[in-house]
């Protein structure tokens, strides 16, 4: 947290309300068995970052809108190394769920050759795991994924 806050980056946990509480994260991404949105919000306030995994479902989406999220996860888009067995999502979804409200983020084996076709869909934001920290140069990556937008 401090290394984070040094660089005015903010820290939100992965799927640990519990954890994100206790060390004063900037919110918490919850998925579908790890609490609900209404008491992360309770537990971390009203300014915390809160985000919801939505899979290929905009009924979850809407969902978590009404419960007070900061943002939706929609995916896998892509295969996974990561998930291998994580359910398909089609990119026409982040244009359905253009009229939530809030941002929009793409995840599920996305990489520089591929992300741009989810961003012109509608993607706000990309989660990515493998094509950063599978590299030579995971700065490099970073940065070719950041040039995207």
């Amino acid at each position: 947290l401090p290394l984070c806050r040094a660089r005015s980056v903010a820290l939100i946990i992965n799927d640990d309300l519990d954890v994100a509480t206790a060390i004063g994260a900037d919110g918490v991404h919850l998925g579908l068995g790890d609490g609900s949105i209404a008491a992360a919000r309770a537990a971390l306030g009203v300014d915390a970052i809160i985000g919801a995994t939505c899979h290929n479902r905009l009924d979850l989406a809407e969902r978590a809108v009404a419960e007070g999220a900061s943002y939706v996860a929609f995916g896998a888009f892509f295969p996974s190394p990561t998930k291998p067995e994580a359910v398909q999502a089609a990119p026409e979804l982040l244009a359905l769920s253009q009229s939530l409200g809030l941002p929009r983020v793409a995840i599920g084996g996305i990489n520089a050759d591929n992300a741009r076709l989810l961003i012109d869909a509608g993607a706000d934001l990309i989660a990515v795991i493998s094509a950063v920290f599978d590299t030579d140069d995971p700065q490099a990556a970073t940065r070719r994924l950041a040039d995207l937008f």
